[in-house]
């Protein structure tokens, strides 16, 4: 088994920040990866925590990838959370409510109670068994305001030998204390020929990979979703009449996509909205170089779509967060 960040492709300035920091002995306190979803960040945080618990560091950072240690820090396939005592992954909804101290699921955000639980209450201690003890934040824009505030005095001054990286793809929805308090590593979109032979490593037909990459926006986790066959005509059907919508004289197609939303399972429809925003990517991503203001359209209305995923996932009326985002989009 190699180590985990020679696994992160087409991220090379963001590898080899890591890498030098390892290899010099100076790994910072706390990250930022950012980045869109599906390109990596992940990855890299699990590939950095390899190699700071691995019983066998090379002198170029590079983990052994076979030690007890290095084994144990990577989640096991079809598992969320590694079996290293000193790899923390922080999550809403990772944990179930008891065993962080509550009586209710964490539906909206990381609460306070899973920083108080997994950080605080260990913070004062050095590693379990590992040369250090590492925290990954999932999407870390979703900390609540109090978890946020709870995690600022020890971002700020850490136990020995204790790091935190932290995951997003909207870094400007962190507050500002926290941003200012890591160190940020840039991730960016997979081009379109790397998410293609990622397909096909997982069994996708090759003309069919290129297709689908060419709408996944550079996000290897959307190209996932796109290649689904049970879900990818509806997939497909729905950026389809999105495009329209936009293109519309009128907003009775509008009006009908987010009546048709309502019906729609609340996570089939954070699918469908981050597909639409994947062909937004690709149209301004196209058009950058020929036509600058459809460039900058496209690229508003994507963080529209992104947007309106938030305030889905935030529990706001589906059909009504459809329905305003495809005015402003119409608006741009």
């Amino acid at each position: 088994m190699c180590d985990l960040l020679s696994r992160v492709l087409a991220q090379p300035t963001a590898v080899e920040t890591l890498r030098r920091a390892l290899a010099s002995g100076r790994v910072h306190h706390a990250y930022l990866f950012d980045g869109p979803e599906g390109v990596g960040k992940e990855l890299a945080a699990f590939g950095l925590a390899q190699a700071l618990v691995c019983e066998r560091l090379a002198a170029t950072g590079a983990a052994c990838g076979d030690c007890r240690a290095c084994l144990r820090a990577v989640p096991r396939p079809k598992e969320t959370r590694p079996l290293h005592p000193d790899v923390v992954v922080l999550e809403r909804g990772l944990y179930d409510p008891a065993t962080i101290g509550r009586r209710s699921p964490e539906t909206q955000d990381i609460s306070i109670d899973q920083v108080r639980t997994l950080v605080l209450a260990r913070a004062a201690f050095g590693p379990h068994e590992g040369r250090a003890k590492v925290f990954i934040v999932r999407r870390a824009e979703q900390l609540s305001v109090a978890a946020a505030n709870a995690l600022l005095k020890t971002l700020e001054e850490p136990g020995a030998r204790t790091h935190f990286v932290l995951l997003t793809s909207v870094p400007d929805e962190l507050l500002p204390t926290i941003r200012s308090r890591a160190q940020r590593v840039r991730f960016g979109a997979l081009p379109d020929e790397v998410v293609a032979e990622l397909l096909v490593a997982r069994g996708v037909e090759g003309s069919e990979a290129a297709e689908t990459a060419r709408f996944a926006g550079g996000s290897m986790a959307m190209a996932l979703e796109l290649a689904d066959p049970d879900a990818s005509a509806r997939r497909r059907d729905f950026v389809s009449r999105g495009l329209a919508a936009l293109d519309a004289r009128d907003l009775q197609a509008s009006l009908e996509l987010a009546e048709d939303a309502k019906k729609l399972d609340k996570g089939v429809l954070v699918g469908l909205i981050e597909a639409f925003a994947g062909a937004l990517g690709v149209r301004a991503c196209s058009a950058a170089s020929a036509d600058g203001r459809l460039a900058e359209v496209s690229a508003e209305q994507h963080a529209l779509a992104l947007s309106a995923v938030r305030q889905i996932e935030a529990n706001a009326s589906t059909q009504l967060a459809v329905e305003a985002m495809l005015m402003k989009m119409r608006a741009v």
